[in-house]
């Protein structure tokens, strides 16, 4: 398949893909990925392994576009986990086994000037 990555055009197959990312041991992943093999990639690592370009002069959106042509599973960033509403005195305290909790005011008497 033809793919332009950073103004280039490529060649790809998915075989060629497989072999060239053969041996290469993946980065962690922090943000989009795909899947080559049993492994998950980088966008970025596998764009620079089969282009051989710097990681700077193309965009993960056209690996990612690429890579779904040829096949591969891509997955989107992980969700990162929500929030929790709760300040670190009432996790502490609900650690501890606490049912209640007090809040200290923060300002002492005739500290406000």
């Amino acid at each position: 398949m033809r793919c332009v990555i950073a103004r280039f055009p490529f060649d790809l197959t998915k075989t060629g893909v497989l072999e060239s990312m053969k041996g290469v041991k993946p980065e962690p992943v922090t943000g989009e990925s795909v899947i080559i093999g049993r492994r998950h990639y980088p966008l970025k690592q596998v764009g620079q392994v089969i282009t051989r370009q710097d990681r700077r002069d193309f965009s993960a959106g056209e690996v990612l576009r690429a890579m779904s042509q040829l096949g591969f599973t891509c997955r989107a960033v992980p969700a990162a986990a929500p929030a929790h509403g709760e300040s670190a005195l009432q996790r502490a305290s609900a650690m501890l086994g606490s049912e209640t909790t007090r809040e200290f005011p923060m300002v002492a008497a005739g500290a406000d000037r």
